[in-house]
């Protein structure tokens, strides 16, 4: 098998081009194959390669490393049947592992009040203007390219709506409480017109430093970043779109419909909010409790 090996490397060296570091992975990923399966080329099957999985995921191996594994095995065997080495393919079903997809990042409720409450206090209208955003998009579920660009007039305050243009052009309408309409109110009377010094500014959010009349997602996300620090939390844990997430996963732990925060957050396609059925281990464990058949079973 050795030289077979070697064959299909000279072959991806002189047709494919490939590297001399594409070329050893090649080689150490065939060769743990062999080692790991005990098997010839010509009696491979299906089963052989499930164990080879099921090997690499015991031992710790990342889905990228198995999938890269499973291509170089793949290709070897293509290999053998146009050399004839093999009359035809026996591995029609190879499955590779799904790429991961880690859950996003959320904040709990108290630490996104926590987050306010360091950026209101401070007597400085920049940090003031950051407060009300982290409520705002905590709130709403709104994506920071949608905040940054809310003109005052998108502010319906007596029905507590926003109108919002979204991804596509597509025009949605998002909600929130009176809690929030009034932090609005106090914001726009009080502290907005410290941020600007024109009174024909629409944004709600201003900012004249900014070349397009309203804070940019770069300020915002810098001035998030100085709060996190302000509390002790990581940056690195922080983001606008933390606080996007934060505001669907919260929405889920409290038993909102996943059609009613698809609605909220615009998503097209149902299947992406599904991501935030994630639930919190305390959530889980108290519904398990709550609702387990044998709850109030006394022995």
């Amino acid at each position: 098998m050795n030289d077979h090996i070697l064959l299909f490397l000279d072959m991806m060296s002189a047709q494919k081009g490939c590297s001399q570091n594409t070329l050893e992975s090649y080689r150490r990923d065939l060769t743990q194959f062999f080692e790991v399966s005990k098997v010839q080329a010509n009696s491979v099957t299906s089963d052989d390669i499930s164990k080879f999985v099921v090997y690499l995921s015991e031992h710790a191996y990342a889905v990228k490393s198995i999938q890269r594994k499973l291509s170089a095995v793949r290709m070897f065997w293509k290999f053998l049947i146009e050399e004839k080495v093999l009359a035809s393919n026996l591995l029609p079903d190879i499955v590779t592992p799904k790429k991961e997809h880690p859950l996003p990042k959320f904040l709990t409720e108290q630490q996104i009040e926590t987050l306010f409450s360091a950026a209101f206090e401070k007597d400085n209208p920049s940090f003031k203007r950051t407060a009300v955003m982290i409520k705002l998009m905590f709130a709403t579920g709104l994506r920071i390219s949608e905040v940054v660009t809310l003109k005052l007039t998108d502010i319906l305050h007596d029905k507590k709506q926003i109108l919002i243009k979204g991804k596509g052009n597509k025009e949605r309408i998002v909600f929130f409480d009176e809690a929030v309409n009034k932090l609005l109110f106090q914001y726009i009377a009080d502290i907005r017109p410290q941020l600007t010094t024109s009174k024909k500014n629409p944004f709600l959010f201003p900012s004249d430093k900014a070349h397009e009349g309203h804070i940019t997602r770069d300020s915002f996300f810098k001035k998030l970043k100085e709060v996190a620090v302000l509390q002790g939390m990581s940056p690195s844990k922080l983001s606008p779109h933390t606080l996007r997430h934060s505001f669907a996963t919260n929405l889920v732990n409290h038993d909102v419909s996943l059609r009613a925060v698809q609605t909220m957050l615009g998503h097209e396609n149902i299947a992406t909010t599904e991501i935030y059925t994630h639930l919190s281990e305390d959530h889980i464990i108290k519904e398990v409790f709550e609702k387990h058949p044998l709850k109030d079973f006394n022995q």
